[in-house]
């Protein structure tokens, strides 16, 4: 609607937005064997059709996507497209994050040459469609405190060319507070944190993403509504949270749209946004969570647009870069499409 502000993504996983096409591309180009040969094949092994139990399967449907990174030239490739499809989409400014050990596991792949492959993709979609993209590196839980300082070296090695640290993968097994030393050394150089939080974990470790680790930005945060200390933490604090209405049902974070806390936190003022998390897995785009899900989770139209100016807020941007990319908005309007 012409009413709302540019659209922007602040909360979407370059991993979990990989083209379907793309993987069908890679497999066949380096003989990988997928299960399926072409896209209606293909789709159900890597789309969510349905809720999965938790977080942790949905977490599965990975696989497929970050199976095909046979070499940095995958990397490169999809960091791009993921460019150019939020392109497609409307977007006036998206913020990527991507996890380099995550994205270098299948293949035994360096991480630093992860990191610097997404970030050659990614300058190379912001030439080609005029978009503004910044970089969140993650810390990928799962793999463990050790690991993840391997995985902070090879973010650092680009530090300059990433906007933030961020914090991902099984919350429940892999609480913040094991990660502090390293969101430390990411807020020497100058990173902002964002960290995934009360999502398949209590409220509990939302506070300490803020108090310990140092984050502005709450991805999900959906259990901060079980605690009001917790709520008016992030009031007081002007914390951002990235909501994602689509993944949370899919996760059974929530039973369906209309139970999401979103609209309570709107309500609550707090800086709560509408984002994507992983469209390629969702079969989804922002579009969507703005005229579908967000409607279905009982938001008002000034509270979607609401939403979006919060994400301007809340965006990891200079003044200066929020006016300038605001005030270019009408030359790049009407390029939405399917991604």
């Amino acid at each position: 609607m012409s009413s709302r502000p540019p659209l922007l993504d602040l909360h979407r996983h370059l991993d979990g937005s990989i083209r379907l096409q793309t993987i069908l591309d890679l497999g066949r180009q380096h003989g990988l064997a997928l299960p399926g040969t072409n896209l209606e094949e293909l789709r159900p092994h890597v789309v969510i059709t349905t809720p999965q139990p938790g977080l942790v399967e949905f977490l599965a449907k990975f696989r497929w996507m970050v199976g095909v990174l046979v070499d940095y030239e995958a990397c490169r490739r999809v960091a791009r497209e993921c460019v150019e499809d939020a392109k497609h989409e409307g977007l006036r400014y998206v913020e990527l994050r991507f996890s380099p050990e995550f994205m270098a596991d299948a293949h035994h792949l360096d991480s630093s040459r992860v990191t610097a492959a997404v970030i050659e993709g990614v300058r190379e979609g912001e030439a080609k469609t005029g978009m503004k993209v910044n970089l969140i590196g993650i810390l990928t839980r799962n793999y463990g405190v050790e690991r993840a300082w391997k995985e902070l070296r090879a973010l650092l090695d680009h530090h300059q060319d990433i906007v933030a640290l961020d914090l991902a993968g099984a919350e429940a097994q892999w609480p913040p507070e094991l990660f502090i030393e390293h969101f430390q050394k990411g807020r020497d150089v100058g990173w902002q944190v964002t960290v995934h939080a009360g999502e398949a974990a209590g409220a509990s470790g939302i506070v300490t993403a803020i108090e310990k680790l140092g984050a502005t930005r709450i991805g999900h945060a959906v259990r901060a509504i079980e605690d009001a200390a917790v709520m008016e933490l992030l009031l007081d604090r002007r914390i951002g949270i990235e909501a994602n209405l689509t993944s949370n049902v899919q996760t059974s974070t929530v039973p369906n749209y209309a139970s999401h806390p979103l609209r309570q936190f709107l309500d609550a003022e707090l800086l709560a946004t509408i984002n994507t998390d992983d469209p390629g897995i969702s079969g989804i785009d922002l579009p969507y969570e703005l005229d579908v899900a967000a409607p279905a989770a009982g938001l008002s139209e000034a509270q979607i647009v609401q939403a979006l100016e919060n994400a301007w807020d809340i965006a990891f941007l200079s003044p200066e870069e929020k006016q300038g990319l605001r005030s270019t908005h009408g030359r790049f309007a009407g390029n939405e499409g399917d991604a």
